[in-house]
């Protein structure tokens, strides 16, 4: 407990608490004054608007939320389409070759007469695709590309023109062995054989194709 020396100690403790509650009583009253202000704003909003009808709705429309940007189902099942079709450069086409001197090629179930009329042209060549001045991965999309656009159209019997090289670094024929090892990856391919000297030769590959499912 603090003890005070003097009277004037004693005032000067007087004169604090009076000042204090001074300063509380002002406080009061300005809260005081506040209330009495919003509850006269209060009741002014509440008289203005006494004769105030609400509006009937009419003909009001809701706007429903906004729809989430459709999604681009198709292309994405058509960028599936291309992974899953994706052709190697790598595969090992040799084992897949007929030995003979065409190096012909004939899935399971294709007999060789197939490929005897493919080479002596009984069958009508229907649509072809030229390589020439394609790079490699040119042209092996122009080669998926082509083959899907013809089974899709029912075209059965088709040329390829890879070209003999002879515009080529060391006159190689680049894309000759590569169309070949495509083509073998290709489901809808059914055979295929070096073109007739009439129809390109070493240039060219004829190739049937798998008819379009019904």
């Amino acid at each position: 407990m603090k003890s005070f020396r003097s009277m004037a100690d004693l005032e000067g403790v007087r004169r604090t608490l009076k000042d204090q509650r001074l300063e509380a009583e002002r406080k009061a009253k300005q809260e005081e004054e506040a209330r009495i202000q919003r509850e006269k704003e209060a009741n002014l909003f509440r008289d203005s608007i006494q004769d105030v009808v609400p509006i009937a709705p009419v003909d009001r429309y809701i706007h429903e939320p906004p729809k989430p940007a459709p999604r681009p189902i198709q292309r994405e099942m058509d960028d599936a389409a291309v992974l899953h079709e994706s052709l190697s450069d790598e595969m090992d086409v040799e084992r897949f070759l007929e030995t003979d001197d065409k190096l012909s090629y004939r899935v399971s179930g294709i007999g060789q007469e197939a490929l005897r009329k493919l080479r002596s042209g009984k069958w009508v060549i229907q649509a072809q695709v030229d390589l020439h001045g394609l790079r490699t991965d040119e042209a092996r999309e122009a080669v998926g590309e082509f083959i899907r656009s013809c089974v899709k159209h029912d075209v059965r019997c088709v040329r390829i023109i890879h070209g003999k090289g002879l515009g080529s670094v060391g006159k190689e024929p680049v894309l000759k062995d590569k169309v070949k090892r495509w083509l073998v990856q290709k489901a809808d391919v059914l055979a295929f054989c070096q073109a007739p000297p009439r129809d390109g030769g070493a240039g060219a590959l004829l190739v049937i194709l798998k008819a379009k499912a019904r």
